[in-house]
C-alpha cells in the first residue's frame, strides 16, 4: 500500500468512524438522556436531509472554485469538533438541536469533500476507489464495536446512567483529529475556471430532462417514497433494541455494514443476470420483509428474527440505493452524470428522508401512551408503506436492462 493510499485509507475510517459513533446511538440518547418526544428526535435526524440540501452549494460553490478540498475538509472537520463538544455538554433538547443542525451543515459536505480528495489522487478511480472506501465502512463498524463492547456505553445500566453522552465526546475528539490530519492529505485544488461546477449543476438542473422518460421518473419517484421507510431505521432502530432489551444493541447493528460489503460483491451479478427491475424490486422487498421481522421479533427467543432484519441491510442498501446510482449514471448522458448524481442523492438523502423523518416522528408520537412505545405498530407501519411501494413500481417500471458496469 502506498504512502497516499494508506491517508486516504485513514481519511476514509476517521471520516466514517465519527458518523457512526454518534449517528446510531443518536434517538436513544435523545429518548432517555434529554427526554426528547418522536417528533422533536425526528427533527434532530432531518438535520442530517438540511445538510444533505446545503451540502452540494459547499461543494460546487466553494471547493470546487476557491479552495483546496483537504483544507475544507480540514476546517469543516475543526468545526464540527467545537460543535460535537457543545452537544456533549447540552442538558435539554432546545439546547442540543442548533448545535446538531450546525453540526450536520457542516459534516455533510465533507461526504463529497473525502471522494474529491481521493479521486484527485487516483489514475483509475474505478478500480482503485473501492479499496479506500471500504475502510470507511470499517471505521463505521469499529465505531460500533468500541461504544458496545469497548466502553458499553449502550448498556442497560449505562443509558440510564447517561453514558451515552460520551459518544459526543469521543466523536468530538476524532473531529479534531480529523481535522488536523486532513492538513497533510495531498493537495487537491480546485477546478481550473473553465472546469468549474456551474449553479444549473449544483441544482442538478441540467439532469432534470432525465425525468421526461416514464421510466426513470418512476425509479426517480420511488426513490423518494422508499426513503420513507429508511427514515424509520435511522431514527428508531437502536432506541427500539436498547428499549426492548437486546444487550450491546450497536455492537450488534455493524452486522448491517458487514452485510453491505457481502452484498455489495454480488449486486453485479444479479444486476447482469436478472436485470435492474428485479434488482430494485428485491431491494424494496428487503426494507418491508425487515420490519416486519423487527415488528414481530423479542430480544429473547425472537432475537434471531431481530439480527436477521439487521442483516438485511446489505439487500436493502445496495439493491436499491447503490443499484439506483448505477442505473442513474447509465441513463444519464456524460455531460449530465454528475448533475444526475446529484440530483438522485438531494431528492433521496435530502427530500425523501426529510420527510421521512418527520413521519417517523409522528408515528411514533402516535404509538407512545405514557411513555411505553408499541414497537409492533411503530415497526408495521414502514413495513406496509414500502410495500405499497413496492407494488405501485412493479406495476408501472418496465423491464430494461442495464449493465452493472455502467
Amino acid at each position: 500500500m502506498s504512502s497516499v493510499t494508506l491517508r486516504l485509507s485513514v481519511m476514509m475510517f476517521l471520516q466514517f468512524f465519527i458518523w457512526g459513533g454518534w449517528f446510531v446511538t443518536l434517538g436513544t440518547f435523545l429518548g432517555n438522556s434529554l427526554g426528547a418526544t418522536g417528533s422533536e428526535i425526528g427533527m434532530a435526524f432531518s438535520t442530517q436531509s438540511w445538510g444533505a440540501i446545503i451540502a452540494p452549494f459547499v461543494v460546487g460553490l466553494i471547493a470546487d472554485r476557491y479552495f483546496n478540498a483537504e483544507r475544507v475538509l480540514g476546517v469543516l472537520h475543526l468545526i464540527g469538533a467545537l460543535l460535537m463538544y457543545q452537544m456533549y455538554q447540552a442538558q435539554n433538547f432546545g439546547n442540543f438541536y442548533p448545535y446538531v443542525l450546525g453540526y450536520m451543515t457542516a459534516y455533510m459536505p465533507t461526504l463529497a469533500l473525502v471522494n474529491s480528495v481521493s479521486f484527485g489522487q487516483m489514475q483509475d478511480p474505478s478500480k482503485e476507489f473501492g479499496k479506500v472506501r471500504v475502510w470507511g465502512t470499517v471505521g463505521w463498524i469499529v465505531a460500533g464495536l468500541v461504544i458496545s463492547y469497548g466502553f458499553s456505553w449502550d448498556s442497560t445500566e449505562a443509558i440510564a446512567g447517561g453514558m451515552l453522552r460520551n459518544t459526543f465526546l469521543l466523536c468530538s475528539l476524532v473531529s479534531l483529529l480529523m481535522g488536523l490530519f486532513s492538513f497533510t492529505l495531498p493537495a487537491t485544488p480546485p477546478k481550473v475556471a473553465g472546469e468549474s461546477t456551474g449553479l444549473r449543476e449544483i441544482l442538478g438542473i441540467d439532469a432534470l430532462s432525465m425525468l421526461r422518460e416514464r421510466n426513470f421518473l418512476i425509479f426517480f419517484l420511488s426513490s423518494i417514497l422508499i426513503c420513507i421507510p429508511l427514515a424509520f431505521y435511522y431514527q428508531n432502530a437502536n432506541p427500539f433494541l436498547t428499549d426492548i432489551g437486546v444487550e450491546n444493541a450497536t455492537g450488534k447493528m455493524t452486522i448491517g455494514q458487514m452485510s453491505e460489503v457481502l452484498f455489495m460483491l454480488a449486486l453485479p451479478v444479479f444486476l447482469n443476470r436478472f436485470g435492474i427491475k428485479i434488482t430494485l424490486l428485491l431491494g424494496m422487498f428487503a426494507w418491508a420483509l425487515r420490519y416486519v421481522l423487527f415488528a414481530y421479533g423479542n430480544a429473547d427467543s425472537g432475537v434471531l428474527l431481530l439480527l436477521t432484519g439487521i442483516a438485511l441491510h446489505g439487500i436493502c442498501y445496495d439493491f436499491f440505493f447503490v443499484s439506483g446510482q448505477i442505473y442513474t449514471n447509465a441513463k444519464a448522458t456524460e455531460h449530465s452524470r454528475s448533475a444526475a448524481q446529484g440530483l438522485i442523492t438531494l431528492a433521496t438523502y435530502g427530500v425523501g428522508m426529510l420527510i421521512g423523518f418527520a413521519v417517523a416522528g409522528q408515528i411514533t408520537d402516535m404509538y407512545t401512551q405514557q411513555d411505553e412505545r408499541i414497537w409492533a405498530s411503530i415497526w408495521l407501519f414502514p413495513a406496509g408503506f414500502a410495500f405499497v411501494v413496492l407494488v405501485l413500481f412493479g406495476f408501472i417500471f418496465k423491464t430494461e436492462k442495464v449493465s452493472a458496469n455502467a
